[in-house]
């Protein structure tokens, strides 16, 4: 009787660990910029990523640990019934108290706006699949003759997405709300070009074992705060920041890590950084 026992003990176990994981992942990096004419500095970033999945369900952890306590950045579960997927965002995001140096937003929200529960279901119809969420989003998708596409319509402002590979150039377009934006991207003679709607232009190629990526990056224009709402969070102000380029040059080293070094135009200033993925 007790062998049994036992060797159902462990039959339980292999069931169990065979259809629940738990995945571990994390990014680390130390950068030293001499910001140009300005005060050097150095900074160092630390993130963990906890996923675990049982069936087709997932729950998703995100922690910033480089703080002087951790702090967790998300908490997501995503699962399937049959068609309905259903997702919930857990965390309550902490109000941001500085400038982001960007814009951003200057308040979190609040737990209302920051949590919540979605629950959509995706039917196919023929080539394309349509779907429908809680909020009464209705999207429909599909591929056509290469070309994939997205429409949604949503009281906030339709969405529509094209996607498509011609002629070994992959081209990309949004339409949201009447703004549209694009990119392009392509391959020329091993270098890997794109190019955005936003005028910024990158390429990137191989150089003596090492990648180096040449950005131009468009101008900023000036945007004043926005007073954050019972409906909405409020954002920063955005200063204007003319054009500039940069060159970054980065190596995989057999230590594991990636060293990168980026020089940028915008204040003559040189950058080093060391970071790794695991």
């Amino acid at each position: 009787m007790k062998k049994l026992i036992a060797l159902f003990a462990v039959s339980a176990v292999a069931s169990t660990s065979a259809v629940a994981a738990i995945a571990l992942s994390g990014t680390a990096s130390v950068s030293y910029d001499d910001n140009g004419s300005a005060a050097s500095a150095t900074s160092y970033d630390a993130d963990l990523s906890v996923v675990g999945t049982a069936g087709t369900t997932t729950v998703t952890i995100g922690m910033d640990v480089n703080g002087t306590a951790p702090v967790v950045t998300g908490a997501d579960m995503a699962t399937t019934i049959g068609p309905v997927t259903i997702a919930a965002d857990m965390l309550n995001e902490d109000t941001l108290t500085t400038d982001t140096g960007a814009g951003g937003q200057n308040s979190e929200g609040t737990a209302a706006q920051d949590t919540g529960v979605t629950i959509s279901l995706d039917a196919p119809i023929g080539d394309a699949t349509v779907g429908v969420d809680n909020s009464g989003n209705v999207t429909i998708s599909g591929t056509w003759s290469g070309v994939t596409m997205s429409h949604t319509s949503k009281s906030a402002g339709d969405t529509t997405t094209a996607s498509a590979a011609i002629a070994g150039m992959d081209v990309s377009v949004t339409n949201k709300a009447g703004a549209t934006t694009w990119s392009l991207g392509t391959t020329v003679s091993g270098v890997a070009l794109t190019l955005a709607s936003s005028q910024k232009v990158t390429a990137t190629f191989g150089l003596a074992g090492n990648t180096m990526v040449v950005s131009s990056i468009p101008a900023v224009a000036a945007a004043d705060p926005v007073t954050a709402t019972a409906a909405t969070p409020g954002t920063w102000g955005i200063d204007a920041v003319a054009s500039y380029s940069t060159v970054a040059i980065s190596r995989s080293l057999t230590s594991g890590a990636t060293l990168a070094a980026t020089y940028s135009t915008l204040d003559d200033s040189l950058t080093l950084k060391a970071s790794v993925a695991f």
